[in-house]
């Protein structure tokens, strides 16, 4: 078999496709779309890319019209009969048909909708509209399309030995990672890099390599899901913010409504999957006042992800929360998932080990850290997003704990703060 130099050398020639299967997404991409077909099917929604490190012109570095060739390529997929076998019959979080057989026979069928692309000073305007459970599935290939295209720009130049030694660099990286990763005691980690992986072959080699170095009793898993079914590793992933964003555009005017979004939501996930999947992510509009006020049932859920805030902060904030409700931290979970490289894991782990069980979501550092390894940083990554915009009509709103990553109009941005009581935020770098 070619060595991956040499792959990724064939691949930028041909131009091949980036995205070559809708299994090429995260796994709770489809868990949220079975959620989204089962109760919002109607719902309209925009979702649009954004760059948050607006220093990078990405719209100047790439060539839109090769993007717009690898987004109609996108919109060519259709799931194949083995890939439906696959999600029909395999077990996920120990349980056989998570997907029902209604929204397998709509995902058979689904095909991504239109899109519209334009650039606007330097930076790609990208952005889908239509039924809700449609745009929704853009989200993933659409930033792996981003990405892989402001590799391939870089890489293209190369030759294949300054390939072979740019990949024999950032492998030694990532297995001297895995080498100090070995030494944490209990540790329980997982790929979530597909949004913003270098490309799809380092992403599965990355995935391998971890499987390899940590073993299936320490690495879980990978959220992508055409990958863990290639190499026969755990599809990882619960639900993410677009979900709250939606419900709250959704409850209108309605204070009261808006103020109960978050847990609406997460009282239709706990019945749609019956008891699994119960991880908590709390923090769209400030994970402080959501934590107060939460009912009494989220007490039994397992665990809680910790995403924008400081993660000794938000840890410390989870196992308060657990304390207060009566419950044993060391019998809870905590996901660790924002910007994580293996110094904050290690100071992590060694701050919680012991205290509560600790999961960590590897994104961006596992899968993309290319940083000092060509001149002038061009494969550095950065720090991009697709987020929903509007749901029927109304314009959504995040908060966060950070609010680098807010986003909303400024009215509505200060009726939220107001309804969820969030008062003035000290804004923190943006993690890529």
């Amino acid at each position: 078999m070619p060595d991956l130099a040499t792959r990724v050398y064939n691949h930028n020639f041909r131009i091949d496709p980036i995205v070559r299967s809708l299994l090429d997404t995260d796994f709770y991409k489809l868990l949220m779309a079975q959620m989204i077909f089962r109760r919002h099917r109607d719902v309209r929604a925009s979702f649009a890319i954004q760059n948050r490190s607006v220093r990078v012109r990405v719209g100047d570095e790439i060539d839109l019209g090769a993007l717009r060739e690898q987004l109609d390529h996108a919109r060519t997929l259709r799931l194949s009969r083995g890939e439906s076998t696959w999600l029909r019959g395999n077990t996920f979080y120990g349980k056989r048909q998570i997907l029902s057989s209604d929204f397998m026979a709509w995902f058979e069928d689904f095909r991504l909708p239109d899109y519209k692309l334009e650039t606007r000073e330097g930076q790609v305007a990208l952005t889908f509209h239509g039924p809700w459970v449609e745009t929704t599935m853009w989200e993933v290939p659409a930033l792996a399309i981003l990405n892989e295209l402001r590799s391939r720009t870089v890489l293209r130049d190369m030759g294949k030995f300054e390939l072979q030694v740019l990949y024999a660099r950032a492998m030694t990286r990532v297995w001297e990672k895995i080498e100090r990763l070995k030494r944490l005691p209990d540790l329980s980690i997982a790929d979530f890099g597909t949004r913003r992986r270098h490309g799809f072959l380092w992403q599965d080699w990355c995935v391998q390599a971890m499987n390899e170095g940590l073993g299936p009793q320490r690495f879980l898993g990978t959220s992508n899901c055409l990958i863990a079914q290639r190499r026969e590793v755990e599809a990882v992933g619960t639900n993410a913010h677009e979900l709250p964003m939606v419900y709250a555009a959704l409850a209108g005017d309605d204070d009261a409504a808006l103020a109960q979004a978050p847990y609406a939501v997460l009282a239709d996930w706990q019945q749609d999957y019956e008891g699994n999947l119960l991880v908590i992510l709390p923090d769209t509009y400030g994970t402080t006042g959501f934590l107060e006020n939460a009912p009494d049932w989220l007490t039994a859920w397992t665990g809680i992800r910790i995403d924008s805030k400081d993660p000794i902060e938000g840890g410390e904030e989870a196992l308060a929360f657990w304390r207060a409700r009566g419950c044993d931290p060391r019998e809870k979970l905590a996901i660790f998932s924002d910007g994580l490289d293996i110094e904050d894991i290690e100071r992590i782990h060694a701050h919680f080990h012991g205290r509560m069980r600790i999961g960590y979501g590897w994104g961006t550092r596992l899968t993309n850290d290319f940083r000092g390894l060509v001149p002038d940083g061009r494969l550095d990554p950065i720090s991009v997003v697709c987020k929903v915009v509007s749901a029927e009509v109304r314009a959504t709103v995040k908060l966060s704990d950070n609010p680098s990553k807010a986003q909303g109009l400024e009215a509505e941005v200060a009726r939220y703060k107001r309804v969820f009581g969030v008062g003035e935020q000290a804004p923190l770098p943006v993690s890529v």
